[in-house]
């Protein structure tokens, strides 16, 4: 079993907001996965064992299918094992590495604290090469995505890149 790795993010933004962004479509085409490339939702079910069934297309065409099976105790947290999937939903390896985990589980937990929302995200953590790729992925395209769909659905604004940056809130990392 692989280590786990723990992400903590604040949000200027209240948890019921921050928790939609990660449990309503509407908000997640806005923000979620890699930068430029296409998210198209299968089949969206936010309940207790609900399925999240998505592809993400890259650029040049190369199609992954993801699967999520929801755990949900609102506003609070979000657990999910995540899998590679294919177009029927079952259980396949990762595209890119043989050796990448079969299944992963994800804990989403979403604290209010003076009108800001802290997030804390722990995961299975993926052998020692994929560590720094693993801590770009969030700390850098998906996080700042959701810090701008959250200001522009809170202002009904598109925030300007400076205010894109500023909020984009702190992320510290912690290996367990």
């Amino acid at each position: 079993m692989f280590p786990k790795i723990e992400i903590t993010r604040s949000f200027n933004a209240p948890r019921e907001l921050v928790f939609k962004a990660f449990t309503e479509s509407e908000h997640l085409q806005n923000w979620w996965g890699p930068k430029g490339w296409a998210f198209d939702i299968s089949k969206f079910e936010l309940r207790q064992e609900g399925v999240f069934h998505y592809s993400q297309t890259s650029p040049d065409g190369n199609v992954m299918w993801v699967k999520f099976v929801y755990h949900v105790n609102a506003p609070d947290k979000l657990v999910y094992p995540s899998f590679f999937s294919d177009e029927m939903g079952n259980i396949v390896r990762a595209p890119f590495n043989d050796n990448w985990p079969l299944e992963t589980l994800n804990t989403f937990t979403f604290t209010e604290h003076v009108g800001k929302t802290i997030l804390t995200v722990i995961g299975h953590l993926y052998p020692q090469p994929r560590r720094k790729r693993f801590r770009r992925a969030f700390q850098e395209p998906s996080f700042n995505w959701l810090t701008t769909s959250l200001l522009f659905h809170m202002t009904k604004k598109q925030p300007q890149t400076s205010l894109y940056i500023e909020n984009s809130g702190v992320v510290k990392f912690r290996f367990i």
